[in-house]
Protein backbone atom coordinates (compact mmCIF):
# COMPACT_ATOMS: atom_id res chain seq x y z
CA UNK A 1 0.00 0.00 0.00
CA UNK A 2 1.18 3.51 -0.88
CA UNK A 3 0.09 6.32 1.42
CA UNK A 4 0.62 10.07 1.03
CA UNK A 5 -0.25 12.25 3.99
CA UNK A 6 -0.48 16.06 3.75
CA UNK A 7 2.15 16.21 1.00
CA UNK A 8 3.29 19.63 -0.21
CA UNK A 9 5.85 20.26 -2.95
CA UNK A 10 7.16 23.76 -3.66
CA UNK A 11 9.37 24.58 -6.64
CA UNK A 12 12.35 26.97 -6.31
CA UNK A 13 10.29 29.77 -7.89
CA UNK A 14 7.85 29.37 -4.93
CA UNK A 15 5.19 27.68 -7.08
CA UNK A 16 3.23 25.24 -4.95
CA UNK A 17 2.98 22.21 -7.26
CA UNK A 18 1.36 19.92 -4.66
CA UNK A 19 -0.71 21.44 -1.88
CA UNK A 20 -1.42 19.45 1.30
CA UNK A 21 -2.42 16.36 -0.69
CA UNK A 22 -3.40 13.06 0.91
CA UNK A 23 -3.89 9.94 -1.16
CA UNK A 24 -3.82 6.15 -0.74
CA UNK A 25 -3.13 3.48 -3.35
CA UNK A 26 -4.53 0.19 -2.08
CA UNK A 27 -3.19 -3.28 -2.80
CA UNK A 28 -4.06 -4.42 -6.33
CA UNK A 29 -5.46 -1.03 -7.33
CA UNK A 30 -4.91 0.90 -10.58
CA UNK A 31 -5.51 4.64 -10.27
CA UNK A 32 -5.69 7.29 -12.99
CA UNK A 33 -4.56 10.83 -12.21
CA UNK A 34 -6.62 13.28 -14.25
CA UNK A 35 -6.55 17.05 -14.50
CA UNK A 36 -5.59 19.98 -16.68
CA UNK A 37 -2.00 20.85 -17.53
CA UNK A 38 -0.40 22.26 -14.39
CA UNK A 39 -2.79 20.41 -12.07
CA UNK A 40 0.12 18.61 -10.42
CA UNK A 41 0.00 15.15 -12.00
CA UNK A 42 3.64 14.89 -13.05
CA UNK A 43 4.84 16.66 -9.91
CA UNK A 44 3.00 14.11 -7.80
CA UNK A 45 4.64 11.20 -9.63
CA UNK A 46 8.08 12.80 -9.26
CA UNK A 47 7.48 13.32 -5.54
CA UNK A 48 6.52 9.67 -5.06
CA UNK A 49 9.63 8.63 -6.99
CA UNK A 50 11.76 10.74 -4.67
CA UNK A 51 12.85 13.14 -7.41
CA UNK A 52 11.12 16.17 -5.88
CA UNK A 53 11.76 16.98 -2.24
CA UNK A 54 8.77 17.35 0.06
CA UNK A 55 8.23 20.68 1.80
CA UNK A 56 5.74 19.00 4.13
CA UNK A 57 4.05 15.64 4.64
CA UNK A 58 5.04 12.00 4.32
CA UNK A 59 5.04 9.27 1.67
CA UNK A 60 5.05 5.61 2.74
CA UNK A 61 5.11 2.25 0.99
CA UNK A 62 4.01 -0.48 3.38
CA UNK A 63 6.34 -0.06 6.37
CA UNK A 64 8.84 2.29 4.74
CA UNK A 65 8.73 6.09 4.81
CA UNK A 66 10.46 8.02 2.05
CA UNK A 67 13.56 9.84 3.32
CA UNK A 68 17.14 10.46 2.26
CA UNK A 69 18.18 7.28 4.09
CA UNK A 70 15.53 5.09 2.44
CA UNK A 71 15.59 6.68 -1.03
CA UNK A 72 17.46 3.88 -2.83
CA UNK A 73 15.30 1.13 -1.33
CA UNK A 74 12.17 3.19 -1.97
CA UNK A 75 13.09 3.50 -5.65
CA UNK A 76 13.36 -0.27 -5.89
CA UNK A 77 9.73 -0.53 -4.84
CA UNK A 78 8.27 2.14 -7.13
CA UNK A 79 9.14 2.61 -10.79
CA UNK A 80 8.32 5.60 -13.00
CA UNK A 81 7.91 5.43 -16.78
CA UNK A 82 8.37 8.93 -18.20
CA UNK A 83 6.14 10.51 -20.84
CA UNK A 84 8.98 10.63 -23.37
CA UNK A 85 10.66 7.21 -23.78
CA UNK A 86 13.84 8.91 -24.97
CA UNK A 87 14.36 10.08 -21.38
CA UNK A 88 14.83 6.41 -20.37
CA UNK A 89 16.51 4.99 -23.46
CA UNK A 90 20.04 6.32 -23.84
CA UNK A 91 22.33 3.28 -24.07
CA UNK A 92 23.67 1.82 -27.36
CA UNK A 93 21.36 -1.22 -27.16
CA UNK A 94 17.98 -1.90 -25.55
CA UNK A 95 19.51 -4.73 -23.51
CA UNK A 96 21.81 -2.22 -21.81
CA UNK A 97 18.96 0.23 -21.23
CA UNK A 98 17.01 -2.47 -19.40
CA UNK A 99 20.08 -3.59 -17.45
CA UNK A 100 21.07 -0.05 -16.47
CA UNK A 101 19.00 0.28 -13.29
CA UNK A 102 20.00 -3.16 -12.02
CA UNK A 103 23.67 -2.40 -12.63
CA UNK A 104 23.31 0.96 -10.91
CA UNK A 105 22.17 -0.85 -7.77
CA UNK A 106 25.11 -3.26 -7.91
CA UNK A 107 23.22 -6.40 -8.85
CA UNK A 108 25.42 -9.34 -9.97
CA UNK A 109 25.71 -9.60 -13.76
CA UNK A 110 24.25 -13.12 -13.89
CA UNK A 111 21.17 -11.94 -12.05
CA UNK A 112 20.94 -8.88 -14.29
CA UNK A 113 21.01 -11.05 -17.41
CA UNK A 114 18.21 -13.22 -16.03
CA UNK A 115 16.14 -10.15 -15.13
CA UNK A 116 16.61 -8.59 -18.57
CA UNK A 117 15.73 -11.77 -20.45
CA UNK A 118 12.67 -12.35 -18.27
CA UNK A 119 11.48 -8.79 -18.84
CA UNK A 120 12.04 -8.93 -22.59
CA UNK A 121 10.04 -12.16 -22.73
CA UNK A 122 7.27 -10.83 -20.49
CA UNK A 123 6.68 -7.86 -22.81
CA UNK A 124 7.22 -9.89 -26.01
CA UNK A 125 10.08 -7.64 -27.13
CA UNK A 126 12.98 -10.09 -27.14
CA UNK A 127 13.58 -9.13 -30.78
CA UNK A 128 14.54 -5.63 -29.60
CA UNK A 129 17.38 -6.86 -27.38
CA UNK A 130 20.22 -5.79 -29.67
CA UNK A 131 18.47 -2.85 -31.31
CA UNK A 132 19.17 0.83 -30.75
CA UNK A 133 16.29 3.01 -29.54
CA UNK A 134 17.14 5.34 -32.44
CA UNK A 135 15.80 2.66 -34.80
CA UNK A 136 12.54 1.92 -32.94
CA UNK A 137 8.98 3.05 -33.51
CA UNK A 138 7.19 5.05 -30.81
CA UNK A 139 5.30 1.94 -29.72
CA UNK A 140 8.49 -0.11 -29.49
CA UNK A 141 10.16 2.66 -27.50
CA UNK A 142 7.24 2.70 -25.07
CA UNK A 143 7.53 -1.05 -24.46
CA UNK A 144 11.29 -0.77 -24.02
CA UNK A 145 10.89 2.10 -21.55
CA UNK A 146 8.43 0.01 -19.53
CA UNK A 147 10.97 -2.82 -19.58
CA UNK A 148 13.65 -0.60 -18.00
CA UNK A 149 11.35 -0.17 -15.01
CA UNK A 150 9.97 -3.71 -14.85
CA UNK A 151 13.48 -5.17 -14.67
CA UNK A 152 13.88 -3.53 -11.25
CA UNK A 153 10.94 -5.64 -10.02
CA UNK A 154 9.02 -2.79 -8.35
CA UNK A 155 5.75 -3.37 -6.52
CA UNK A 156 4.23 -0.13 -7.87
CA UNK A 157 4.38 1.16 -11.44
CA UNK A 158 3.79 4.81 -12.34
CA UNK A 159 3.21 6.16 -15.84
CA UNK A 160 3.23 9.75 -17.09
CA UNK A 161 0.98 10.13 -20.17
CA UNK A 162 1.73 6.60 -21.47
CA UNK A 163 -0.44 6.93 -24.61
CA UNK A 164 1.46 10.02 -25.83
CA UNK A 165 2.99 9.59 -29.32
CA UNK A 166 1.23 6.24 -29.91
CA UNK A 167 -0.87 5.23 -32.90
CA UNK A 168 -3.99 3.13 -32.38
CA UNK A 169 -2.19 -0.21 -32.79
CA UNK A 170 0.50 0.69 -30.27
CA UNK A 171 -2.11 2.13 -27.92
CA UNK A 172 -4.07 -1.15 -28.01
CA UNK A 173 -0.92 -3.10 -27.24
CA UNK A 174 -0.20 -0.79 -24.31
CA UNK A 175 -3.71 -1.30 -22.89
CA UNK A 176 -3.38 -5.07 -23.11
CA UNK A 177 0.11 -4.96 -21.59
CA UNK A 178 -0.91 -2.88 -18.60
CA UNK A 179 -3.93 -5.07 -17.96
CA UNK A 180 -1.63 -8.09 -17.77
CA UNK A 181 0.87 -6.54 -15.37
CA UNK A 182 0.06 -7.58 -11.81
CA UNK A 183 1.29 -4.40 -10.14
CA UNK A 184 -0.41 -1.53 -8.44
CA UNK A 185 -0.37 1.36 -10.91
CA UNK A 186 -0.69 5.14 -10.90
CA UNK A 187 -1.25 6.56 -14.37
CA UNK A 188 -1.23 10.29 -15.11
CA UNK A 189 -3.17 10.84 -18.32
CA UNK A 190 -5.47 13.07 -20.34
CA UNK A 191 -6.81 10.02 -22.17
CA UNK A 192 -10.14 9.38 -20.45
CA UNK A 193 -11.04 6.36 -22.60
CA UNK A 194 -7.69 4.74 -21.82
CA UNK A 195 -8.04 5.46 -18.10
CA UNK A 196 -11.55 4.02 -18.04
CA UNK A 197 -10.33 0.80 -19.65
CA UNK A 198 -7.24 0.30 -17.50
CA UNK A 199 -7.96 1.86 -14.10
CA UNK A 200 -10.22 1.09 -11.14
CA UNK A 201 -10.40 4.65 -9.83
CA UNK A 202 -10.10 8.19 -11.16
CA UNK A 203 -8.44 10.87 -9.04
CA UNK A 204 -8.93 14.39 -10.37
CA UNK A 205 -6.29 16.95 -9.42
CA UNK A 206 -6.68 20.72 -9.49
CA UNK A 207 -4.09 23.20 -8.29
CA UNK A 208 -2.10 20.42 -6.65
CA UNK A 209 -5.02 19.07 -4.64
CA UNK A 210 -7.41 16.15 -4.98
CA UNK A 211 -10.66 17.62 -6.26
CA UNK A 212 -12.54 14.36 -6.69
CA UNK A 213 -12.05 10.59 -6.57
CA UNK A 214 -14.42 8.03 -8.03
CA UNK A 215 -14.70 4.76 -9.92
CA UNK A 216 -14.85 5.03 -13.73
CA UNK A 217 -18.28 5.98 -15.12
CA UNK A 218 -19.59 6.68 -11.62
Amino acid sequence: MLKLQNVTVIYPDKTKAIDNLSFTLNAGENVALLGDNGAGKTSLLLAIAGVLELAEGTIEIDDMQLSKKTLNEFRKRVGLVFQNPDDQLFMPFIYDDIAFGCRNFGMPEEQIEARVEETLSQLNISHLRNRSSLKLSCGEKRMAAIATVLAMNPSILMFDEPTAYLDQKARRLLVDTLKNLQHEKIIATHDIAFATEVCDRMVILKNGRVENSAAPNS
